[in-house]
């Protein structure tokens, strides 16, 4: 820390600071609580931020950051340590560090400002109004604020008042002894496969370990993103990590629930690989709704207005959070389940629950696109033809076919071609020619429904059918194979393209676009496995050959994506983030 006499010598001091430093600029009268400096000065997401009398900006703004300030004190004098009175300015804009932040937000420069709530920031310019500064600090407790706001605003149900209560001390400890977010993150998905092992056993101990290890993994997955906003240490591969491993905890606990299955005589892999595919689903028409309205333009919905109104309503806030199965509501309901029942019951149970979810949100949505009056971005457009995850066969009929036009033409294409397919997979015969000629047309299908940029105002809904397209063939064709272990080789198979689709949907969250097409062409797209798993169903009727090349597509894809994905999130320069997650 460095004291300058005044503004000039501040100038040149952030001057002087080697590069790839990040640098601070606080006014010396500065009253306030140490978290609204933490605030302010040390989140790692945002180029530049600010609070009242404290300014700080990241390497990449530092030489915007230093324009700013000679640009703000020429105009007062570089020898003046603040600025005189201007009524035309708010008080916090008339220290150096205010009339800097307005300076490098007119230079383009975004500086965010964190909502501070009963956090006091200010710089006196009495002593009166400093002692009333010191006095408004004095009666809050800035470690209480913290706590509490180490804890999500809008969470689950039995998140809410089951755990949170207790997790975010578990954050301060960990805080305090050094520990970091992706550590609790990796041992929450290391207590999960211990889980799932326990489960594996198929003994009624192993499940009621299982059902206690899983709830326990849950604790250290609230408590990752509570450590994170409790110290601010956010980061990209933070976001990644939580993501991808709650997705990785609970398909590996449905795999551990099905080997222990089996070990009592029971199959269900049919119903795992089916809970798995509908949580995925269900996941995509989250991440397509969302993406196709980040940034629309004239957003307006009376179902949304409806919303908001209910949320006025506090019992029907929780209702309406519980009725969607959030991820607190449905590890416990497994957790209880897995301890005191069967498998089977555990996978019924999540089939209905899920299905039930996915209807109400779906028809939430479907009723807010319906009515609302909006245009979508080009930026909307893309993120959505991104998760459409299309592979060479649609590309190359979407470059030689017109678009066809039509407000609905997209979604109503894309659902014909998956009922199509998924038709074919269901009630032509095993192993008929006519299915591979079924996934010809779906990817014929494919191609036109991307062929125009997805604006429409249902567009969103063209990823999730694509992904039931595919996911469901894959599970009717080895369900119905008679091939022993096809369907834990397509389980497989699923695991591994499910995380790519993952994958895409936080690369765009994080603002680096979806990944390479090389990458999507090597995988064959959505259309083209689905295609290549029909021909292997035909080509491999009665042979155990289908699990073995279902085995080795698996592999090959997750290898594939697994090593570009590592490789891209280990060395991208993109921002920090922290997802607050889906409450799915």
């Amino acid at each position: 820390m460095q004291t300058a006499a005044d503004a000039g010598d501040a100038a040149a001091r952030l001057a002087s600071v080697p590069a790839g430093h990040r640098v601070a600029l606080v006014d010396p009268r500065f009253v306030g609580h140490v978290h609204a400096l933490r605030l302010g000065l040390t989140d790692p997401r945002f180029p530049a931020a600010a609070v009242p009398g404290a300014l700080t900006a990241q390497p990449e703004a530092r030489g915007a950051l230093v324009r700013a300030l000679r640009r703000a004190t020429a105009a007062v004098g570089a020898g003046a340590p603040v600025a005189g009175p201007d009524a035309a300015t708010e008080p916090e804009d008339r220290t150096v560090p205010g009339r800097t932040a307005v300076a490098l937000e007119a230079e383009g420069t975004a500086v965010n400002r964190p909502e501070l709530g009963s956090l006091t920031a200010t710089v006196p310019t009495d002593a009166g109004a400093r002692a009333a500064a010191e006095s408004a600090r004095d009666e809050v407790d800035d470690e209480a604020v913290r706590l509490r706001s180490a804890v999500k605003a809008h969470d689950g149900f039995f998140t809410t008042y089951g755990i949170s209560p207790y997790s975010r001390y578990i954050a301060r400890w960990c805080a305090r002894r050094g520990l970091t977010p992706n550590q609790v993150t990796t041992a929450s998905l290391v207590t999960a496969l211990i889980a799932a092992g326990a489960a594996a056993t198929g003994t009624r101990g192993g499940y009621v370990a299982a059902g206690i290890l899983l709830i326990l993994s849950f604790v250290l997955d609230c408590t990752d993103g509570q450590l994170a906003r409790y110290s601010l240490q956010y980061s990209t591969m933070g976001a990644w990590l939580d993501a991808t491993f709650d997705r990785a905890k609970e398909y590996a606990y449905y795999a551990g629930l099905a080997i222990g299955a089996v070990r009592g005589g029971d199959d269900v892999w049919t119903l795992a690989l089916g809970a798995m595919v509908l949580q995925a689903c269900r996941h995509v028409v989250d991440f397509s709704f969302n993406e196709a309205n980040h940034d629309a333009v004239a957003n307006t919905s009376p179902t949304a207005a409806l919303s908001d109104k209910l949320d006025s309503v506090g019992w029907t806030v929780w209702a309406r959070r519980m009725i969607v199965l959030p991820i607190g509501e449905r590890w416990a309901m497994i957790a209880v389940l897995t301890a005191l029942t069967t498998p089977r019951i555990v996978f019924y149970a999540l089939l209905v629950g899920c299905s039930l979810a996915a209807c109400y949100t779906t028809a939430g949505r479907l009723l807010r696109s319906l009515t609302r009056k909006a245009r979508r971005t080009d930026r909307a457009a893309q993120a959505l033809a991104d998760l459409a995850d299309s592979g060479p066969l649609a590309q190359g009929v979407a470059a030689v076919a017109p678009g066809l036009r039509g407000g609905f033409t997209a979604p109503v294409i894309a659902l014909l071609g998956t009922l199509v397919m998924i038709g074919a997979a269901l009630f032509l015969p095993y192993g008929s020619w006519l299915t591979v000629a079924a996934a010809a047309v779906y990817a014929l299908l494919s191609g036109l429904a991307v062929a125009r940029p997805l604006k429409g105002a249902l567009d969103w809904l063209v990823p999730p059918f694509f992904r039931a397209g595919e996911y469901v063939t894959i599970l009717v064709l080895a369900a119905r194979s008679d091939v022993p272990h096809a369907v834990p080789a397509a389980f497989g198979l699923v695991s591994a393209v499910a995380y790519h689709h993952y994958d895409t949907v936080y690369r765009i969250r994080g603002g680096t676009g979806a990944p390479p097409q090389w990458l999507v062409r090597t995988i064959g797209g959505h259309e083209g496995r689905t295609a290549l798993v029909a021909v292997l169903a035909a080509v491999l009727t009665h042979a155990s050959g289908f699990t073995t090349a279902l085995t080795a597509l698996a592999v090959a894809v997750a290898l594939v994506v697994l090593v570009e994905s590592i490789r891209f999130w280990v060395s991208s320069s993109a921002p920090a983030v922290h997802d607050e997650g889906e409450l799915a």
